[in-house]
């Protein structure tokens, strides 16, 4: 019996140690693997010294400049994410609630954008806002303008190339929220009196928070964490954070420095995914409707 017992205790790890191989050699590893760079030191020779020194993380957390651009990748994650809730809602529930038999292709063409480049679709928005682009070509040819117009490597283009990126990650989120309300509350809430905006704002939309919620999450975390949409789109004075760590390992072959740099935006994100979790979660985003 107690054999028995002793198997049936390690089975589920038995289960579980495929997964958890898995998760170890290709997460925490590596995470060890920076958290152990970022204590080491870029010497002016260019060789990294190994040690445990706090020059780093000193840097980062003390110096101003890193602060502004912190601030200001959270800024733009934040303009992103609104204007994919905004924008996606809508597109969302037309899916959802549609009664065209090419619901299969409509979720199709939602998915289309994963097919494609991350970097080429980013690269698309120089050939319609560049000065030789389509906008500025049309507006030329209409006589509207006389000379190209200048609408590239800016933070409304950084923040246009995101919602490009990441609106159908917050439209499939939504439109799973959606899909799985029954059409029988609506319809018991419009047979008690409600219209139907009062119908979308009592059942449809309270519902839909959870598909909501995790998408600006996600939106949110991904926006944060980008790099390419800014090279690509923003100036100089658009760089996000991630760009300063691509800059630190990838230019600069500061390993030490680029490790403390993505240690930093992990833990913001993380603080801000569990605060997120525990005060505005699902839960208790549904609680403030009822």
């Amino acid at each position: 019996m107690a054999a028995e017992s002793a198997r049936g205790r390690r089975q589920p790890w038995i289960l579980l140690s495929p997964s958890l191989a898995t998760i170890s050699f290709l997460l925490i590893i590596p995470m060890m693997f920076i958290v152990v760079y970022s204590f080491w030191l870029r010497t002016a020779t260019g060789a990294d010294q190994v040690g445990f020194y706090l020059d780093n993380w000193q840097e980062v957390l003390t110096d101003r400049y890193y602060r502004d651009i912190l601030f200001q990748t959270f800024q733009i994650a934040f303009y992103t994410t609104v204007i994919c809730a905004l924008v996606g809602y809508i597109p969302a529930y037309f899916v959802a609630n549609t009664r065209m038999r090419s619901k299969t292709l409509l979720l199709l063409m939602l998915m289309l954008p994963f097919w494609i480049s991350y970097i080429i679709r980013t690269m698309s928005w120089i050939n319609i806002l560049g000065s030789s682009g389509a906008i500025n070509t049309f507006l030329i040819w209409t006589g509207a303008i006389d000379s190209p117009i200048s609408m590239l490597y800016n933070q409304t283009t950084v923040i246009l190339g995101l919602v490009h990126y990441l609106l159908p990650f917050m439209i499939l989120n939504i439109y799973v929220s959606l899909d799985g309300i029954e059409k029988n509350l609506t319809e018991a809430a419009q047979s008690l009196g409600c219209n139907g905006w009062q119908a979308f704002r009592e059942v449809t939309l309270p519902l839909s928070f959870p598909g909501l919620a995790a998408g600006s999450l996600l939106c949110f975390v991904l926006a944060s964490g980008t790099y390419i949409t800014p090279l690509v789109l923003g100036g100089p004075r658009d760089a996000m954070f991630a760009n300063l760590v691509f800059e630190a390992i990838v230019t600069q072959l500061n390993w030490p420095l680029g490790s403390a740099l993505s240690l930093v935006l992990l833990a913001l994100l993380g603080v801000l995914v569990a605060v997120y979790s525990r005060y505005l979660g699902v839960d208790q985003i549904a609680k403030s409707f009822r």
